[in-house]
Parts: C-alpha cells; sequence; structure tokens
C-alpha cells in the first residue's frame, strides 16, 4: 500500500509554523527551550513571518521552506556561533534549531547569516 501526504495541506503545515518565526539567533550552542535561548544566544535579528521565508517543492521530495539570507546582524556577545535558533516571541515558543558553520564573533560586529532551508520528506 502507498504512502501518502498532501504536500499543499499535511507538509506545508510543518513548514508554517517555522515559517511564523519572528526572530532569528545565532546562538554558542544548542538551547534547550525558549527561556535557554538567553543563555546562548550571541545576536539576532527580526523575522518577518511569510515575506522572510519561501516555500516551494523539496529538493529531494516533499515540501521545503528557505529562510532567507540576512546581513549586518548584530553581535552581542563575543563566541562562536555554532546554532541558528527561530523563536517566536508572541508566544515564547523556539520553533527550529539547526547548526551552521562555526565562526568566531565579537560583540559589536556584525555577522551575515546565509539563506538556508529545511525540507519536509514525502512519506515513503
Amino acid at each position: 500500500m502507498a504512502k501518502f501526504a498532501d504536500p499543499t495541506t499535511v507538509l506545508d503545515a510543518a513548514l508554517d509554523g517555522v515559517a511564523a518565526s519572528n526572530i532569528q539567533h545565532i546562538c554558542s550552542a544548542q538551547p534547550a527551550n525558549y527561556a535557554g535561548i538567553a543563555a546562548v544566544s550571541l545576536g539576532s535579528i527580526s523575522m518577518t513571518p511569510v515575506s522572510n521565508y519561501t516555500k516551494a517543492t523539496g529538493d529531494v521530495s516533499g515540501r521545503k521552506v528557505t529562510v532567507a539570507a540576512k546581513t549586518g546582524v548584530s553581535v552581542t556577545t563575543t563566541g562562536t556561533a555554532t546554532h541558528l535558533v527561530l523563536a517566536l516571541t508572541t508566544d515564547s515558543t523556539m520553533r527550529f534549531v539547526t547548526t551552521c558553520a562555526s565562526q568566531a564573533v565579537t560583540a559589536g560586529g556584525t555577522v551575515d547569516i546565509p539563506a538556508w532551508q529545511w525540507e519536509v520528506q514525502a512519506p515513503s
């Protein structure tokens, strides 16, 4: 028996949860939860739900969301960036965490975040 999940309703529902995020943090480690972001955040930038996220057909299967690149992100704490965190401040939820290329950053400086994506594959 084949497996199926409608891409634009079922798979996009997961992507919509990520695309609702209104802030992106550069972090020195993976936070355990929303409250833990403050302890590892090296800087952050506002994200505009919908316009900073693009949904499309996945590269492998299913669907993907691409998170827009951000330039000149202010660094507030010196450290080594290893993770990116998307969160929604209005309901205090950590929506998505991913790793990034390790990069030393210095308080008072800026950092660029390249575009990145997350894919939800179709069931197989």
